[in-house]
């Protein structure tokens, strides 16, 4: 049976090890789910896998983009659904794996049809957001779209941008056209969660950052401080840098926020996956458990 096997969770939590072990296990291979990663510029804030991991199982859509580079949740769909038919043709399990709940749920559910946004519309709000920043675009947002307001990403610049757009091109609110039906895909969908406890999970993503400053995160984000501004640089490890840039904080300042942050993230991306019934949660330390369960559904 052709079967996507997705492998998910908050940052930190023990992804990339387990989904190589597994990958070799089952004589698969990987493709990234993870929205920043796409980028061949960033490569220790966003935690890709290294040359020794990436040595040991092929991947797919890790620096296939640049920062400059247009790209969202539909186009990482078509991309994944395209790959995946040349994949099955050679072998019946792939994995898919990485915490980027939105890109996961437009391979696994599909992406609703969206229209086209008259220019008009979209420079209107651009430049509102440029005279009046991003807290007149939320209580604007919060007016015609009370829905999308709550579960919002509210320091998404673009995304408020996009609800907006949507809502005052169609009359309707954008949350409105996030409730379609669930495609149908080809292939069986396997999701398996990873957990830990708190204490546990942020004591790892403390650590990751410190070795994020080791291995050069400062001098990876003052080359793209001049870009600051595109959305790809818009996360966590680069902004809170291009701060300590700007001489408004020091560095152990922003060091310090890159750890609040990236914890706060990850209680974001938790929150988002609990809301998903289908995925089986394991700790990601019970390697025979999580292995048995796959060949059970496969």
């Amino acid at each position: 049976m052709k079967t996507l096997i997705v492998i998910l969770g908050p940052t930190g939590i023990g992804k990339t090890d387990l989904s190589i072990d597994i990958a070799k296990e089952f004589g698969t291979e990987i493709i990234s789910s993870d929205s920043r990663q796409i980028y061949r510029e960033l490569k220790i804030g966003t935690a890709v896998p290294s040359d020794n991991q990436l040595s040991k199982v092929k991947h797919h859509l890790i620096g296939h983009k640049s920062v400059y580079d247009y790209y969202n949740a539909s186009i990482f769909e078509t991309e994944v659904l395209e790959l995946l038919a040349k994949l099955f043709l050679n072998h019946d399990q792939h994995i898919m794996t990485g915490g980027s709940g939105m890109y996961i749920n437009a391979v696994c559910d599909g992406i609703d049809e969206l229209p086209t946004i008259d220019m008009e519309i979209r420079n209107d709000l651009i430049e509102k957001y440029e005279k009046e920043g991003i807290d007149s675009l939320r209580l604007y947002l919060k007016m015609i779209d009370p829905e999308s307001y709550k579960k919002i990403d509210l320091k998404n610049a673009k995304r408020i941008l996009k609800a907006l757009e949507v809502s005052l091109q169609t009359g309707k609110p954008y949350s409105s056209f996030l409730m379609g039906n669930k495609k149908e895909r080809d292939f069986n969908i396997i999701k398996i969660g990873l957990k830990r406890d708190r204490p546990e999970l942020y004591e790892r993503i403390n650590l990751r950052v410190d070795q994020m400053i080791n291995d050069g995160l400062v001098d990876e984000a003052e080359r793209y401080y001049k870009d600051r501004d595109l959305n790809s640089l818009n996360t966590v490890g680069y902004k809170e840098l291009f701060d300590y840039f700007d001489n408004t904080i020091t560095q152990e300042k922003a060091i310090e926020l890159i750890k609040r942050n990236s914890r706060h993230y990850a209680k974001r991306q938790i929150s988002w996956f609990a809301r998903d019934k289908d995925i089986k949660w394991f700790n990601p330390d019970n390697y025979k458990e999580i292995t048995d369960f796959i060949r059970s559904e496969v």
